[in-house]
């Protein structure tokens, strides 16, 4: 579960000399893009989660879901469930039957703090490049400034009719490549706020780790 956490934390680095300035085409979508996905209700979506550890000669599919409003989330995998409400993290284990509760430390830019950074890396630490525009979506290239980053690259798909989110490609400097396969995505659900945090009534006689 480690490595899927890390897989959404937010990544980059390949060629970083090669490409000195941001590519005007690649910043002018993903301003639209992020535009659409911060501005409306809650980012939903439906994907399959495929790690490639080219060291191991291992491959992982993970499927699963996510709902995100602003700094808030719930993500359901195969083998446990995440609540965020923008403070306070709930990470439930099924087989164990088992909560940790963490408090993220404030500035803490990862996926399990803030996921909707995903859609506003771009703007800060990261430099562009559209890689390929093809009648139904555009390619893009995220390149970290930090030299010293884990990450090489962070590869998007985006759709070019309704700037949706197609996939995700994150690709470490260790020979990890782990792709977001999106296979539904929703803009228009309202979420009810409770929705981001453990309900200790719906889960009845688990084993509660208080780690804050």
């Amino acid at each position: 579960m480690r490595t899927i956490i890390l897989s959404f934390s937010l990544l980059f680095f390949i060629f970083a000399g090669a490409f000195p300035q941001n590519d005007p085409d690649a910043v002018k979508i993903l301003d639209k893009f992020s535009a659409a996905a911060l501005g409306a209700p809650s980012i939903s979506m439906m994907f399959d989660l495929v790690t490639v550890d080219q060291v191991e000669g291992t491959t992982n599919t993970n499927s699963g879901s996510i709902i995100l409003n602003k700094d808030k989330y719930r993500l359901d995998l195969s083998d446990n469930i995440i609540w965020f409400n923008g403070e306070t993290s709930w990470n439930y284990l099924p087989d164990e039957k088992e909560v940790t509760i963490t408090k993220p430390e404030k500035g803490d830019d990862s996926f399990q703090t803030r996921p909707s950074a995903v859609f506003s890396l771009y703007k800060k630490g990261y430099k562009s490049r559209l890689i390929e525009k093809k009648t139904d979506s555009y390619l893009i290239d995220m390149y970290p400034e930090d030299l010293e980053s884990d990450h090489i690259r962070i590869r998007l798909s985006i759709g070019s009719q309704n700037l949706d989110l197609k996939s995700l490609e994150y690709k470490y400097k260790n020979g990890v490549t782990v792709t977001l396969k999106v296979k539904e995505y929703d803009l228009s659900r309202k979420p009810d706020g409770s929705e981001f945090a453990f309900s200790p009534a719906k889960y009845k006689g688990i084993e509660i780790v208080d780690m804050r």
